[in-house]
């Protein structure tokens, strides 16, 4: 069956969703290449109702020097929680679950178009761009200088694009340490998901992403809301601490409530620290 079918017969709430993928029936079809950890294509079927979505076993973690082993799936599932939270919907619809090959994290597969396709076919601008000009143009920002061969440099921009901006706040929140132009995921209606998250919410400053041009700039008065929204519901005991107490180390809980206490102090997007390198690599 293509992949395309192989869908939800109809259209199923968040809530609906997270319990075909926690509770319904994993069966592995294949495997993703080219990924640092083990990712399983998989369906996903209870009571009539199927999809396709993405598995990772704890087992096929690579170990990492600045993590702890065997907690990206668990991150991965904490990433989505803030999501949720936001009201931004950034992250497919994300469970902790055991599979056929054991614990792990159990995601939505998003069926997205490469970018360039999508863009003309929808006439839309792309995401991501690379521009001789010293300067991005009209609805561009500016992240930086690239190397692209036979030493000639180029300028990386990506769109000054309001679904972008979100996901650069939520990232700032859960510090994510590999915001990848491959983890952008443009789906049908206007919708733009970011995954990958198995890299955030560590205690120190990790953020490496191409979605630096907004640094330095005031928050949206929607972020505003959201980062306040947000701080309200990580106080100790609240619903969202007590999930999020399953999935990331106290420690790291209250680095999250500082890094959402810092947005609402300064009012701005972050800027690189200059201690680790912003950019991820490699970067798309």
């Amino acid at each position: 069956m293509p992949a395309s079918e192989r869908i939800p017969s109809r259209s199923l709430t968040g809530a609906e969703l997270v319990a075909l993928l926690t509770e319904g029936e994993l069966t592995v079809l294949g495997q993703i290449r080219g990924a640092s950890n083990a990712v399983l294509y998989c369906t996903v079927a209870r009571d009539g109702e199927e999809a396709t979505c993405v598995y990772k076993p704890v087992a096929g973690e690579q170990p990492l020097w600045d993590f702890p082993d065997g907690t990206l799936a668990r991150r991965e599932v904490a990433a989505y929680e803030i999501s949720e939270a936001t009201g931004w919907g950034l992250v497919p619809p994300t469970v902790l679950r055991d599979g056929p090959y054991g614990e792990g994290m159990c995601q939505l597969w998003i069926d997205a178009a490469p970018q360039d396709e999508e863009d003309d076919a929808a006439g839309e601008t792309p995401l991501l761009a690379l521009v001789e000009d010293e300067e991005p143009g009209e609805g561009w920002k500016a992240v930086a200088h690239a190397e692209v061969g036979e030493g000639r440099t180029a300028l990386l921009v990506h769109a000054d694009d309001a679904r972008l901006r979100r996901l650069a706040v939520l990232d700032a929140v859960i510090n994510n340490g590999d915001r990848k132009g491959g983890h952008l995921l443009p789906a049908p209606g206007g919708r733009l998901y970011g995954i990958d998250h198995g890299v955030t919410f560590n205690a120190d400053d990790k953020l490496r992403t191409l979605l630096w041009g907004w640094a330095g700039e005031p928050l949206t008065a929607e972020a505003v809301e959201v980062v306040e929204r947000l701080g309200a519901e990580l106080a100790p005991g609240t619903p969202l601490v007590t999930r999020l107490g399953e999935l990331i180390t106290e420690v790291e809980i209250e680095a999250l409530r500082g890094r959402v206490a810092g947005l609402r102090a300064t009012g701005r997007h972050p800027e690189p620290s200059g201690e680790w390198p912003s950019i991820p690599w490699p970067p798309v």
